[in-house]
Parts: structure tokens; sequence; C-alpha cells
């Protein structure tokens, strides 16, 4: 029997990215759909859930994508919610790739050095990779997590977000410029830049003596780099006495694991794959 994945978008065209890496993840056949929402989803899932016997369910699948995550975390919802008793698929949720990437991300450098205690700063970290990354960090056992944003306002809608959904408490913080961005992570012990491609958020001289970092990551692939004197290649590389992650360091786990996830959603038919499963397999993978 064919492995089906629907692939839910909440832009009008569905990923190309997304697509590609569904087939490399054995998907047999992918489809896609664009502009979905709660609303217009509804006959989609029950084509997706009545057309197949229990023992073959598992081999339908649906992955919801698109660029913004509150609008696939709210399509999620709505999937779910029109699931009863077996008649039910397996969903991974990864708008933007913010799921995988985070995961990603924090599993590496949950390797290289223990996270739990240590105080963090996700740089521009109110965008989907920075929320999730975020969110990440402080479920390792981080002390504190600040996601700052030029606007605290930005900041703290979405903190909110992310205690809605997970319960956990983070730190919103302002800060607009360089100097703003050097002066909060005195004291820090991990950064992660999550800006907009091709922004630069802190030069080298603005963490290369920072006594208290120990790790950096930055997911940033578009030069010039989140964080000056860093590499996109970078793999736990040592700069100036600090474990250093680029985008590219652990780019190659981040699309293995969207294949990984991609691979055990035709195991079962009954998987959600959101943030929390999605980093267990990324832990397990680093």
């Amino acid at each position: 029997m064919k492995k089906l994945l629907f692939q839910f978008d909440t832009d009008p065209h569905p990923s190309v990215f997304d697509s590609v890496v569904a087939y490399d993840g054995g998907a047999d056949h992918v489809i896609g759909h664009g502009g979905l929402t709660p609303e217009n989803v509804g006959a989609m899932i029950e084509g997706a859930i009545f057309t197949r016997a229990p023992k073959d369910k598992k081999n339908t699948a649906i992955f919801v994508g698109g660029s913004n995550m509150a609008a696939g975390q709210a399509l999620l919802v709505s999937i779910q919610s029109r699931f009863f008793a077996n008649f039910r698929v397996s969903v991974m949720l990864d708008s933007n790739g913010s799921n995988t990437t985070a995961a990603a991300a924090v599993a590496k450098l949950a390797a290289s050095r223990a996270i739990a205690g240590k105080k963090a700063v996700v740089l521009a970290g109110t965008g989907p990779v920075g929320q999730r990354a975020a969110i990440l960090l402080a479920m390792e056992g981080a002390s504190e997590v600040i996601v700052t944003s030029r606007q605290l306002a930005q900041a703290e809608k979405a903190c909110a977000d992310m205690k809605a959904r997970f319960g956990i408490e983070l730190t919103p913080a302002a800060a607009a410029d360089l100097e703003a961005r050097a002066k909060i992570i005195e004291g820090a012990n991990i950064v992660f830049s999550t800006g907009a491609a091709g922004i630069e958020l802190l030069k080298e001289e603005h963490w290369r003596d920072n006594p208290s970092l120990e790790l950096i990551a930055d997911a940033n692939t578009t030069p010039p780099l989140g964080i000056g004197g860093i590499d996109l290649m970078d793999r736990g590389t040592i700069r100036h006495g600090k474990i250093v992650w680029g985008a590219l360091g652990f780019g190659n786990l981040k699309l293995a694991l969207q294949r990984a996830c991609i691979a055990r959603l035709f195991e079962q038919n009954d998987l959600i794959l959101d943030a929390e499963e999605i980093f267990k397999t990324a832990k397990e993978m680093a």
C-alpha cells in the first residue's frame, strides 16, 4: 500500500523544500494543498481518516507547514479536533521549519555542554525558530531564557504565546541595536541568534571577551551572519573559548531530523509530532 503524505500548507503554495524532504523521508506520494485554515480543512481530514481500514491508516499521514507558526498551530488543533476513536492519522507540525531547526540546534548545543542551570538569550527570538528554540532551551533546564526583539511588545507577545502553548515562562526584553544586544548578553551562558536573513545582531567584539558565555549558535545562512566572527560551517568549533555552531553546522541534523520524523509518521496512525516529540528525536540523533 502506498504511503501518502498530505502536505497541508497555510501559505498559498506548498513549500517545495518540504515536498522534497517528504519524499526523501519515505513518502511514496506527496499531495500538497495551500491556503488551508481551520475552517476549510474539514473535508480533507474526513478524506484522510475514512478511506482506509484501521490496519492501513498508518499509510496516510499529514504534514502541516507554511511560514506562519501561529497559523500552523491553529491548523493542527483543528485537525486533531476532527479525530475520534481510531479514525485518525499521524500528523507533524513544522511551520517554517521551526520545530526541526530549533530542535536540531538546541540538541547540538545540549550535546556540546549541559544547558541545565544556565542563562540563555535568544536574539531576535520572536519568529517561529526563535520561539521554539527558547522553549526547548527552557525544557532542557535553562535557569532563564530571555527572548529579545526590537520592540518590547513583540517580545512580550511571543513569550505569552509560548506560555499559553507550553506553560513555560520566558523573559521578554527589548534590544533594538547592537549595543543593547551586547548589554543583554552580559552574564549569559548561551546565545542563540534567530534573526532575519542578512542582519548582523552582534559583532565579534560584543561576545569575544564575555567571560560567562559558553555556547553560541546562529541560524542565519545569509551573509552577514547574525553573529559576527563565527562561520556558517562551525560545528562545535572553539572560538575565543566558546563552543560555536553555525547554521550549516547543525543543518545536516535538521534535514536528517525532518526526514526521520516523516518516516515515523508511517509507523502508526496516532502520532502527533510537535516541538516536544521532534526534540526527543533530535536528542537521540545528536
